[in-house]
């Protein structure tokens, strides 16, 4: 008599990602409409709204599951660091996470980006950034990094901290709590080295400085990347040029 025959291995099912969620507020709509065209062409993003202005985004972003928000700097009524700061502030239902919001700028507004980093913006990009550049971007903010890779990016975050009054900046012992480790890290932050060049820098595992930045992330209250290179900025750790 023979065995019963084994039954066939379970088919496991794969879901596709959910693609990323984004929001576009711009006072333009032609520049929202191009930016739309752009982000609509990728398989793994949709834009699910869009909005004039910086009061129409804080009314209706509630109500919109958004993981992405790409917000100019610069628009009538309530512009995009006051609507940063609301947007990030207001109550949302259980278990949604707050979007991440990178903000849409020129170089002659470098004052206006410092402010939004302090409100809690995730990044910048120039107006005039290159398709590949913004779509790379959101994805990310949307994988929980930070934008202050670009050299663009470091020079504008460079300007806006020597505008900062000595009285508004984060006191330098905020990094006693940090060991001597820790801060060698938080110095190639700042200097817009990535994960995997500072293990080169380091010689230690790329997982080894995953770590460190989760700790210096909890240690000094930080949502990402850009606000521990804005403390490093503002403590005197780095210093613009170097």
């Amino acid at each position: 008599m023979q065995p019963p025959a084994a039954p066939p291995p379970a088919v496991e099912t794969v879901s596709e990602s959910a693609p990323i969620r984004v929001a576009l507020v711009d006072d333009q709509q032609l520049v929202r409409a191009g930016f739309a065209m752009v982000i609509g062409s990728q398989p793994d993003m949709e834009v699910v709204l869009e909005a004039g202005d910086g009061s129409q985004a804080v009314r209706l972003l509630p109500s919109y599951d958004v993981d992405v928000v790409l917000m100019d700097v610069r628009m009538p009524g309530l512009d995009g660091i006051a609507a940063t700061q609301q947007v990030l502030d207001a109550p949302r239902p259980a278990g949604r996470a707050a979007p991440r919001i990178v903000i849409l700028t020129t170089f002659d507004l470098d004052e206006y980006v410092f402010a939004a980093i302090k409100a809690g913006a995730s990044g910048f990009l120039l107006k005039d950034t290159l398709p590949d550049e913004m779509l790379s971007a959101i994805r990310t903010v949307h994988a929980g990094d930070a934008v202050i890779a670009p050299s663009s990016t470091r020079r504008l975050i460079e300007h806006v901290a020597t505008t900062v009054p000595a009285a508004e900046r984060t006191p330098s012992s905020v990094l006693d709590q940090l060991t001597e480790r820790e801060r060698e890290v938080l110095e190639l932050i700042a200097r817009g080295r990535t994960n995997a060049e500072i293990a080169g820098d380091l010689f230690v595992a790329e997982a080894t400085v995953k770590t460190h930045v989760g700790r210096i992330l909890a240690k000094l209250n930080a949502r990402d990347r850009v606000q521990i290179v804005v403390t490093a900025y503002e403590t005197g750790v780095v210093t613009p040029g170097q």
